[in-house]
C-alpha cells in the first residue's frame, strides 16, 4: 500500500514534476495552433522593449553645392512590461494515496505519479485557456485579467499608438465588400511600413462570421465557383476572399467571449518577433535567475502529513509589438 512518504522521492521533485507538466498533452487553443506567438524564456520578471520612433519625409530639392537638409536622429526609448503570474493549487489527500496498492508490475511510483499527472493535467489545461485569452487580449491590444475588466496591458497606451478600425457596413447589400477588404490591407500596410508579411487572417466572432458570409457580394463571389458548393457548405473553419483568410474563431470561458460579438480582428501572418510570448521563471528558490519555462510544478507535505498539495504555475506577458498594424473590423 502506498504511503506519503513516496512523495520524498525524487520523482516529485520540482524539477521532475516541472517536466511532467510540460509533457502533458498541449490543450490546442486556435492561437497557438497558428504559432503566431514566437516563444521564449527570460531570466527576470519583466520583458524590456526598445521604441523607436521613427517617421519617413520627403527631401526637397537644392541647388547642387547647397547645404544639406538636417536629419535629427531617432530617439530611442525603453518600454518595460512586466510578466503576469498565474498560480494555482490541487490537493491531493491522504485517503486517496491510502487507496493505491501494488498490483503485478505496476509499483507504487508508477501508480502515484499517475495521480499526480492528472491534476497536472487538469492545472495544465486551465493555464492553457488563460495564456490563449492573454494571447487574444495582445492581438486586440488589450490583455485583461481573468475577471474580464480588469486591464493587466494596454498595448496601445505603451507604445503610444491608436487601435485601427474598419467598418465593413455589412448590414447594407449595396457595400463592395472587396473593395472595402483592399482598405483594410492597405491600412494595414502602412502600419507595418516596410516590414514584410506572408498574408492577413481576420479571426471573427461568430456574428460578424455569419454577416459576412451571408452578405450578397461574398455570395455572389462564390455562387459559380465548384458549382456552388461554398454556399452549401460550413466555412467556419476559414476560406480567402480579397487575399484575406477569414474564419471564424471559438473561444469563451465563464460566458466571456475572447472576441467580443459583431467584431473580427485582421492581423498580419509571417512578421518576425510581431506576437511575442516570454515565459518569466517561477517564484521557486530552485528557480531564481533561470530562464523561463512555460510552466512548472512543485509539491509540498500538508501539516500532519493528511496529504499532499500541488502548485503549478506559469508568468507569461504576451505582446504585439505593433498594435496598430491589427485592425479591428466592425459590420455595423
Amino acid at each position: 500500500m502506498a504511503t506519503l512518504d513516496i512523495m520524498n522521492n525524487d520523482a516529485f521533485s520540482v524539477t521532475s514534476l516541472t517536466k511532467a507538466i510540460n509533457d502533458t498533452p498541449f490543450k490546442p487553443g486556435r492561437l497557438g495552433e497558428l504559432g503566431l506567438f514566437s516563444e521564449e524564456g527570460i531570466s527576470t520578471t519583466s520583458m524590456m522593449i526598445e521604441k523607436q520612433g521613427s517617421t519617413l519625409t520627403l527631401v526637397p530639392n537644392l541647388p547642387r553645392g547647397a547645404s544639406a537638409t538636417p536629419k535629427g536622429g531617432d530617439k530611442s526609448q525603453l518600454v518595460s512590461i512586466a510578466t503576469t503570474h498565474l498560480p494555482q493549487r490541487a490537493t491531493i489527500g491522504a485517503d486517496q494515496i491510502q487507496g493505491v496498492r501494488a498490483f503485478g508490475t505496476e509499483s507504487e511510483l508508477e501508480t502515484v505519479q499517475g495521480i499526480v499527472n492528472k491534476r497536472l493535467s487538469k492545472l495544465r489545461g486551465d493555464l492553457d485557456v488563460t495564456i490563449e485569452y492573454q494571447r487574444m487580449g495582445a492581438i486586440k491590444g488589450l490583455v485583461l485579467d481573468a475577471d474580464g475588466s480588469t486591464v493587466l496591458l494596454d498595448l496601445n497606451s505603451t507604445f503610444g499608438t491608436t487601435q485601427q478600425t474598419k467598418n465593413f457596413v455589412l448590414a447594407t447589400a449595396a457595400t463592395n465588400i472587396q473593395t472595402k477588404a483592399v482598405e483594410a490591407k492597405r491600412q494595414v500596410e502602412a502600419a507595418l511600413g516596410n516590414l514584410a508579411y506572408s498574408g492577413l487572417r481576420a479571426i471573427c466572432s461568430q456574428a460578424y462570421f455569419d454577416a459576412f458570409v451571408s452578405h450578397s457580394k461574398v455570395q455572389a463571389a462564390f455562387d459559380r465557383w465548384m458549382s456552388g458548393e461554398f454556399l452549401r457548405s460550413d466555412n467556419r473553419s476559414g476560406f480567402y476572399f480579397a487575399g484575406i483568410f477569414w474564419e471564424e474563431y471559438r473561444g469563451a470561458v465563464g460566458g466571456n467571449d475572447f472576441i467580443e460579438s459583431g467584431s473580427a480582428y485582421l492581423l498580419p501572418e509571417g512578421v518576425t518577433d510581431l506576437f511575442v510570448t516570454n515565459y518569466a521563471p517561477a517564484d521557486y528558490m530552485e528557480t531564481v535567475n533561470t530562464m523561463g519555462l512555460p510552466y512548472y510544478a512543485k509539491q509540498e507535505l500538508k501539516a500532519f502529513g493528511k496529504g499532499v498539495e500541488i502548485e503549478s504555475q506559469s508568468n507569461p506577458i504576451s505582446i504585439c509589438t505593433r498594435p496598430n498594424a491589427v485592425l479591428k473590423l466592425t459590420a455595423a
